[in-house]
């Protein structure tokens, strides 16, 4: 134990120390390093701590869209309802900046949705006056909704509901959204109304029914979650809306289809981007033992496949068939331009050529037994 000398030395050297933790942390947030953060947090840097400015890195975190900053300081401690200079949260600044995953995740954290900030304005006030007529809006205001917030009252200055700030500034898109929010027929079975907005891809009805209190979670007769749904019709507005309010990317159903699975088949890159920032587990398998990659290279899916390697996830796993994404790209394509190009990627990202099929066919003799020159020599050449 440390004896403080009476003349305070100890505490004031601790209180710098502890000054240059806090200031560290901050610049981190400011530049989204998120290793360095979490190793200043881990050595006692306090994440609500603020400067001159009153700028703390969890409200930097909510102000700049560091989604993965804003768990972190989530988990250690940070005060949900903090304000800054202008008396406004974090909700209020991810709102104005069109966060939505951030508004999203401060929502379930239990923010106060409706707060009031020095110049007169709630966060979904903000997302309408200062922000813009894009998707980033609009789903941004869709998750202020799901998340139950206040869609009526007035700004103190203007005196302006959010439907007439929308339509104020001309924005169609958000006009669209909040008129939806604010008149349609109030939702009497939630969860069977979230199934079917999503089913549909109506992604303003699937923040009705998530503000009317549906299960994020509900399943279908076929153990489908509403994520799942939107992720089979490729209903990308809709999964954003649910993926931000914490829908679960690794829902199983009786297939043993995930929303994020079914992204491998469909080959949808918008739809692998919406879920990533739910930190989908890119080794659950499919009925047939394979990951995403599996099934894209099979289809031809070019695009899907480019990005799905640079998630990380293992080029080179081993279905239950047999075989790699290498070998589905092989076997059971055409050898057409798609398929030599997929190779290409495989390859470019570590797939090991010399894994070969149950029978102990490689991809490389498998090429050849098909006449698929082409691909035959882009193996060769690996």
């Amino acid at each position: 134990m440390t004896t403080r000398p009476l003349d305070g030395t100890t505490a004031t050297a601790s209180a710098a120390e502890q000054a240059r933790l806090d200031a560290a942390l901050r610049d981190a947030a400011w530049k989204d390093d998120v290793p360095r953060a979490t190793a200043l947090v881990a050595r006692g840097a306090d994440v609500n701590a603020k400067d001159e400015t009153q700028q703390s890195a969890y409200l930097v975190a909510t102000s700049e869209g560091r989604l993965a900053l804003l768990r972190l300081a989530l988990a250690h401690g940070a005060r949900v309802d903090d304000k800054d200079s202008w008396n406004g949260t974090g909700l209020i600044r991810a709102a104005e900046r069109g966060h939505a995953l951030v508004v999203g995740e401060l929502l379930r954290a239990g923010i106060d949705r409706d707060h009031v900030n020095r110049i007169g304005y709630q966060a979904i006030h903000e997302a309408v006056w200062l922000g813009r007529d894009t998707s980033t809006y609009v789903d941004t205001v869709r998750v202020l909704v799901a998340g139950g917030v206040q869609l009526d009252r007035p700004s103190r200055d203007e005196g302006l509901t959010p439907l007439q700030m929308s339509r104020e500034r001309g924005f169609d898109r958000l006009t669209g959204a909040l008129v939806t929010a604010t008149t349609a027929e109030p939702v009497k079975e939630p969860d069977a109304a979230l199934l079917s907005a999503a089913g549909r891809g109506d992604a303003d009805g699937v923040a009705l029914a998530l503000r009317a209190g549906a299960d994020i979670e509900a399943r279908d007769g076929r153990r489908r979650t509403a994520l799942l749904l939107a992720a089979t019709g490729d209903h990308v507005d809709a999964a954003r809306v649910l993926v931000s309010m914490g829908a679960d990317p690794d829902a199983l159903d009786d297939r043993h289809d995930t929303p994020w699975l079914v992204t491998g088949v469909t080959g949808s890159v918008a739809m692998l981007e919406a879920l990533l920032p739910a930190g989908p587990d890119l080794t659950i398998r499919n009925r047939y033992g394979g990951v995403s990659v599996i099934p894209a290279s099979e289809r031809g899916h070019v695009a899907y496949v480019r990005r799905v390697v640079q998630t990380g996830i293992d080029v080179n796993h081993v279905n239950d068939l047999g075989w790699t994404a290498l070998l589905e790209a092989v076997i059971l394509g055409d050898g057409g331009e798609r398929h030599q190009q997929i190779v290409r990627l495989l390859l470019g990202a570590g797939a090991d050529p010399s894994i070969a099929d149950k029978d102990g066919v490689t991809a490389l003799e498998h090429a050849r037994d098909k006449g698929y020159a082409a691909i035959a020599r882009i193996i060769e050449k690996a």
